[in-house]
């Protein structure tokens, strides 16, 4: 059958290159429209459940919120993890489902079970779903900073929450903007109990009045006239006097009690879970893109730089925006990086085939084939949905060495067929072709050199296109990896297969009719090119040698498969290689129940030393969590992202891991545990594992004392 192929395709050239032509132009919009990351998304598909308890403490929202949600989610059909966090006031529960889960059916899902469970909660706890993005979501960090001096935190707060959020929301491919830090802005009304005594009214009804006053309310209609009125009732608050003017109740002789007669009525700020730091300067604002499942990471970064150059004209004078952690720099340094790798590649086996092909035109048909197969490889990624990053694109640099092999085996037999057609012709001595270097394979008609074509491709392009396809399908053991070995490697497994494929199929396709095309004229006999006369040197007495120690060398290779398990025993092992992000994590923990004041010293600390290495742009600092279910930290919990400069502009001599230790001393502090990565890794972690490290320990049990006195003699044994 692939003789047949070889021969249809000889026979029918123009309908070969237009194929071609419309396989190149799909690949083309193919690359076009690929999603492009550094690195595959590991993230389990998760559903977060987020349920506000305000003012309750911990171990309430864990019994009466936590508890009830996380024992309802663990009968979803297909969750197989659930992780539920009980803070101040919150409650979140992780939900984990398994490979293969669409995230959206998933929501659909956890949303069905939680409206099944609405009256076992407290009546003023209405649980809702967290942002369809993935772990990985955070592509894009921000400071509001006002130059002016004349705007104060609850003043920038107002223009993120009011201003930035809601217009980066609108960007395509963003799921969610959360705010970070500042103040933010409240009506506050402060009750003095011994006249709540006196008068006899309970704190609920001051509430409870203040809730009714602040609303709209409808009414029946009127005619008059011949034309109809609603009537309705405004009453929404629009000032602190409003406020006070609410009425609570009244007196024995009927006097109005107001809210001004019990307390007092201030504008000040809501208790703050979360602080942030710029740079060590102090209290900041900033906010969080969180981006949607499954979208472009570049495009979606690039849209909403776009949206707040736009959005940075209306602020206020004054008001900037800086970017403190932006992932497309990563992104667009990966993919260039493999873009190099491949462009030299490519180089490198197009100056090999005319090293020893001895002909550029005989090795213009080998290197045809690369930009082509590479490009049907990109269609096949489109179609499964596979992104272009580290992984996917190794798959295609692992290719490019096999792709060429078929077409150049071909090729050297083309030769051999043309030059004994060419000797035929001529009627000369197989002597006198042996002493001539070259050969002129246009003294053969058109007809005659196809002729040369179709039998040199059919006497060794099947065989050629079954050794291809044995490479293609070694890979195939791949695809039966799970979890997140699965979804990093099969990336890889697609690109690598789909890239063999389609190199298979060129070799019986486009390569025979190449070779009509392209080989003709003068043509270097394999004895005319003096680096094959070296190498041929080199290869037969050491092929004689081996040939005729047949059992010393069988013997000396199992001693060396053998001697390699030393070797293996002593390696360490790794999930996947380290990525420097351009961007490190500094996460470093304290004793939990630390207060909000003592939580921004120490990050305005930190902050101000790790800016003052030469090596640092931006510090941003972050300390507890920012209004985003992705996000369930306590001020115990530091997230501090350090933007590197590039490392051209680095301290000579200066590694990666020289930085990192240097800050690690720099940065010591009693109380406080150090740890070190980077925000890709780091994220990744805390997926897998619910902890911010690769590795930890979890202690259970139902007594808070007991777990305590066992984590501190955990805690002294790994010390």
């Amino acid at each position: 059958m692939l003789r047949r192929v070889i021969e249809w395709s000889v026979a029918n050239v123009l309908i070969v290159v237009l194929f071609v032509i419309a396989a190149a132009a799909g690949g083309v919009y193919a690359v076009r429209r690929t999603p492009l990351e550094a690195l595959p998304d590991l993230s389990d598909v998760q559903v977060i459940v987020q349920a506000d308890y305000n003012d309750q403490a911990p171990r309430i929202v864990e019994d009466q919120v936590t508890y009830p949600i996380a024992a309802e989610m663990i009968k979803v059909p297909g969750a197989h993890t659930v992780r539920g966090y009980s803070y101040f006031g919150v409650s979140f529960v992780y939900v984990i489902f398994s490979d293969g889960t669409d995230l959206y059916w998933a929501r659909s899902r956890v949303m069905e079970y939680l409206n099944g469970i609405k009256g076992k909660l407290p009546a003023i706890v209405t649980p809702t779903l967290g942002p369809d993005a993935t772990g990985l979501g955070w592509v894009y960090q921000y400071s509001l900073e006002d130059t002016t001096g004349t705007l104060n935190l609850a003043e920038l707060r107002s223009i993120q929450d009011w201003n930035l959020r809601y217009a980066l929301t609108g960007v395509p491919g963003v799921s969610e903007v959360a705010s970070i830090g500042g103040f933010e802005k409240q009506y506050q009304v402060d009750i003095d109990p011994t006249k709540l005594l006196a008068y006899g009214i309970p704190v609920t009804r001051v509430m409870s009045a203040i809730q009714g006053a602040n609303n709209d309310v409808g009414a029946m209609t009127i005619e008059l006239s011949e034309r109809e009125y609603m009537v309705r009732g405004l009453g929404y608050l629009k000032s602190m006097t409003d406020i006070e003017n609410v009425v609570v109740g009244a007196t024995r002789d009927g006097t109005p009690i107001r809210v001004a007669e019990l307390g007092r009525v201030s504008i000040g700020p809501a208790i703050r879970r979360g602080i942030a730091d710029l740079d060590g300067r102090g209290d900041a604002v900033g906010g969080i893109v969180v981006m949607r499942s499954g979208q472009n990471a570049l495009t979606t970064i690039n849209n909403v730089k776009t949206k707040l150059a736009e959005v940075g004209k209306r602020l206020p004078h004054g008001v900037v925006v800086t970017p403190v952690y932006d992932r497309s720099t990563l992104i667009e340094q990966a993919i260039e990086t493999l873009k190099g790798k491949l462009l030299e590649e490519s180089i490198i086996v197009a100056l090999v085939c005319v090293i020893f092909l001895f002909h550029a035109q005989s090795a213009l048909v080998a290197i045809i084939t690369l930009p082509v197969g590479i490009l049907m490889a990109f269609i096949g990624m489109r179609v499964v949905g596979v992104g272009a990053d580290i992984m996917s694109l190794g798959g295609i640099a692992i290719a490019i060495g096999a792709m060429i092999d078929g077409a150049i085996v071909m090729i050297e037999n083309m030769h051999k067929h043309l030059e004994r057609a060419v000797l035929a012709k001529e009627g000369g001595h197989a002597n006198d072709a042996t002493r001539a270097r070259s050969f002129n394979a246009s003294v053969l008609t058109s007809a005659e050199r196809w002729n040369v074509v179709v039998e040199s491709s059919k006497e060794v392009g099947p065989a050629l296109f079954f050794s291809l396809l044995i490479i293609t399908v070694s890979f195939l053991p791949v695809f039966s990896l799970e979890g997140q070995e699965g979804r990093m490697f099969k990336p890889l497994a697609f690109t690598k297969t789909f890239s063999m494929a389609a190199a298979s199929l060129l070799s019986v396709t486009l390569v025979p009719v190449s070779m009509g095309l392209f080989i003709r004229g003068r043509i270097f006999r394999e004895r005319a090119n003096p680096l094959n006369r070296v190498l041929v040197r080199l290869y037969r007495p050491m092929i004689e040698f081996v040939l005729g120690h047949r059992g010393p060398v069988v013997l000396a290779a199992a001693v060396a498969v053998i001697l390699t398990w030393v070797p293996w025993t002593r390696v360490g092992s790794e999930f996947m290689p380290p990525l420097v992000e351009g961007t490190i994590l500094f996460m470093p923990t304290t004793l939990p129940g630390i207060p909000v004041a003592r939580a921004r010293e120490l990050i305005k600390q930190q902050d101000s030393i790790l800016k003052n290495f030469p090596e640092v742009a931006h510090v941003w600092g972050k300390a507890g969590r920012a209004t985003t279910a992705t996000d369930p930290a306590g001020l115990d919990m530091i997230e501090t992202s350090i933007s590197l400069k590039p490392t051209e502009q680095w301290r000579a001599g200066l590694t990666y891991d020289g930085l990192v230790s240097a800050m690690d001393s720099a940065v010591r502090m009693p109380g406080v545990t150090n740890a070190w990565t980077m925000p890709i890794k780091g994220r990744i972690d805390m997926l897998a594992t619910g902890i911010r490290t690769p590795v930890g320990i979890k202690i259970f049990g139902p007594d808070l004392s007991e777990l305590e006195r066992i984590g501190k003699e955990v805690e002294q044994s790994v010390q």
